[in-house]
């Protein structure tokens, strides 16, 4: 993989750079055109022994986004100077990736970047969100401010996160608990009975056969157990990844009773999240329609969203513009509308934000009440369905 150095038109006409990690030039332009900007010079570089430490990088887990951000608005409230800052990070951190960062962002800066001109060339390490907004502050020159609103962002994104993993956390734990039962039942608990069973001479029900059949099966072929579960895992990242299967995935998730409603009020959140912010750093509303577009990881919503950029474009307003996408509710859209007439956007805004998050903790308590008895059929299914194969063939002998 190599590195392209980028300079690409914004849409307000003002020019940016950058980098992005690609195979080839095309995939580059196509990088650089999913942030939202028009390429006009791609150029590229091989890694340098120096960015060894950069190719570590490539990654960073929200947890360790957040001790670095909060960190560094602690020490520069404090009065620090950036570099004594990221020095103090670079020491002190308890992540080795936030020191790794500390020391590459210290390292740009002492040669002649700024801040935000050092974030931005880590597109795919901060995102496009962060990026824009740190570029904000440092411009008004509020860069206290702008990072309480990243973290106040990337917590946010913390929280919903955790409350989607908690609803379904369950639900995976019990099927997984069940795939384990079954193969211990099968491999090791039939074929403890099949002498037994065998000794009646009479032909087994076609369950109880079924079951020790699929179990010496499992016994003899036992390699195949995790390879299947890799290759199923495998496979499920791969349909996740691939764009059509991922475009059908996006759709299916749109349409599905209370899977539509979460899936909807989670992106909602986010988006409307980092629109209120971005709106409140002073970055103008068609830009911080495209920073919030990029918190969407459903391409259905995207696509519709990307119409509603197009219409403001075209000079429509933000509510109009977001009707036009056919995905936001009603009353968002009234709170949105009467923030623009009232000039008390942003305010709406956060009210809107404190609806949606009202909604999705309803929702998640409501799929967690669904969950359970349907947890319970389906353990139920698998207890009856293993009984009644252990069982029949003695209920069988004893009625003879």
């Amino acid at each position: 993989m190599s590195r392209f150095e980028y300079e690409a038109e914004k849409w307000d006409g003002s020019r940016v750079k950058g980098h992005v990690d690609a195979r080839s030039e095309v995939e580059a332009r196509v990088k650089v055109k999913n942030l939202g900007y028009k390429p006009l010079l791609l150029k590229e570089y091989s890694l340098s022994k120096k960015d060894t430490k950069t190719r570590a990088l490539q990654s960073l887990t929200l947890k360790e986004k957040i001790d670095f951000t909060q960190t560094f608005l602690t020490l520069n409230k404090a009065g620090l100077p950036i570099i004594e800052s990221l020095i103090f990070i670079e020491k002190d951190a308890a992540s080795r990736q936030v020191r790794l960062l500390a020391q590459e962002i210290k390292r740009q800066i002492i040669a002649g970047y700024t801040l935000s001109d050092t974030i931005s060339r880590y597109p795919n390490l901060f995102g496009q969100v962060y990026i824009g907004l740190a570029k904000a502050g440092e411009d008004s020159g509020e860069i206290d401010k702008t990072f309480e609103r990243l973290i106040q962002l990337l917590q946010k994104q913390g929280d919903i996160k955790g409350k989607v993993f908690s609803a379904l956390s369950y639900p995976v734990f019990v099927v997984l608990l069940a795939i384990a039962v079954v193969l211990v039942m099968l491999m090791f608990v039939f074929p403890a009975f099949k002498d037994m069973f065998d000794q009646q001479g009479k032909e087994l029900p076609a369950i109880t056969q079924f079951c020790i059949d699929a179990g010496e099966f499992l016994k003899d072929k036992w390699a195949l157990i995790p390879l299947g579960i890799m290759a199923f895992v495998g496979m499920g990242i791969f349909l996740v990844k691939w764009e059509p299967s991922k475009r059908w995935l996006d759709d299916i998730s749109l349409k599905v009773p209370l899977l539509s409603d979460l899936t909807k009020a989670a992106a909602f959140s986010n988006f409307l999240t980092v629109l209120q912010i971005a709106y409140d750093a002073g970055i103008p509303i068609l830009e911080c329609l495209f920073l919030s577009k990029s918190t969407l990881s459903n391409s259905i919503m995207q696509d519709a969203i990307k119409l509603s950029i197009k219409k403001m474009q075209a000079g429509a307003h933000l509510s109009e513009s977001l009707k036009a996408s056919g995905l936001f509710p009603k009353m968002i859209l009234f709170m949105v509308s009467t923030g623009e007439q009232s000039g008390r956007l942003g305010e709406l805004m956060e009210q809107s934000v404190n609806h949606i998050d009202k909604q999705l903790d309803l929702i998640i308590d409501t799929l967690g009440k669904l969950i359970e008895p349907i947890m319970l059929i389906f353990i139920g299914f698998i207890v009856c369905f293993l009984a009644l194969a252990l069982y029949l063939p003695l209920f069988q002998s004893y009625s003879v």
